[in-house]
């Protein structure tokens, strides 16, 4: 058990609980708000999937791309699940991650767990959870959009209740479409709120991972992130990590200034792309270097 919890990130394995799920299955029930709003570990082999489950087909690739992330990272968002028996549960949201997890080899899953007649006390319980202080946005953004899925409120009647506004409630909904590895870093800490906001402006999620991986590479600054992602929506790509330059490198750039007769620079990064700039300083120079190019 110990070693499951390790693999779900220091953010979501704080908030485990082992909740009484075998002993409830009312909202009238002594214990039932230890399970209410809380995540409990749950065996996957008593899971059955909502055979009212609008949506049939998965992507293949991108359940094995979710599969792989889970494998390295745990469950970023929890399931949720209905108690249907003492030890069944059915599915409620939730299947791509469930699947996923199958495919992943996991035997017990983090999972919000509903029970008859909790509706009122859901609500208030995500409610008094959202107004916590200690709360990562990761969590904070899945409380707000289980208001919305599971309580039936809109995003205006959502704002009302937490007194949020509802440009702040939107922005924390979008960290939800962050790649996992995002998500999780958010969880443990390791980029801020305002870094998130950043990456969420860049469309492609390759290049999201890449910058992610840039702010902890370089333990970049939310300012810098803003200007790196305004300049891969312009068309730019991201900066890569330049490598030192090996002995054939620096010989041929040595070579290359003594051909030329100024300075060159060679750059070369770990994916084996680079430049070669050759500097000049008057009109003579350019003149003289595109001669020797000729």
């Amino acid at each position: 058990m110990a070693k499951k919890k390790a693999a779900l990130g220091k953010g979501l394995s704080a908030l485990l609980k082992e909740a009484p799920v075998g002993e409830v299955s009312s909202a009238k029930d002594s214990k039932a708000q230890e399970v209410v709003g809380h995540i409990a570990e749950i065996d996957v082999a008593q899971i059955e999937v909502n055979p009212f489950q609008p949506r049939t087909h998965f992507d293949a690739d991108a359940l094995k791309e979710l599969s792989v992330s889970i494998s390295e990272l745990g469950i970023v968002q929890p399931i949720t699940v209905r108690k249907t028996g003492d030890k069944t549960f059915q599915l409620i949201s939730g299947e791509r991650r469930f699947r996923a997890s199958q495919m992943a080899g996991l035997t017990k899953i983090p999972a919000y767990v509903r029970i008859a007649d909790d509706q009122a006390m859901l609500e208030m319980a995500l409610v008094e959870n959202i107004q916590r202080q200690d709360l990562d946005a990761i969590e904070v953004a899945i409380s707000y959009k289980r208001l919305i899925d599971e309580c039936t409120l809109t995003q205006e009647q959502m704002s009302d209740r937490v007194g949020k506004q509802r440009s702040t409630v939107t922005n924390y909904l979008r960290l939800l479409k962050l790649p996992p590895l995002v998500q999780a870093g958010i969880r443990d800490k390791m980029v801020s709120m305002g870094h998130a906001r950043a990456l969420l402006s860049v469309e492609n999620e390759a290049h999201q991972l890449e910058l992610y991986r840039e702010i902890i590479r370089k333990d970049l600054s939310v300012r810098a992130v803003e200007a790196q992602a305004k300049k891969l929506k312009n068309g730019g790509g991201a900066t890569e990590q330049l490598q030192p330059l090996g002995a054939e490198y620096i010989d041929l750039k040595e070579q290359l200034i003594e051909y030329f007769q100024t300075s060159v620079d060679v750059k070369r990064t770990a994916k084996g792309s680079g430049q070669i700039v050759i500097k000049f300083t008057s009109d003579e120079d350019l003149e003289q270097i595109v001669g020797r190019l000729q």
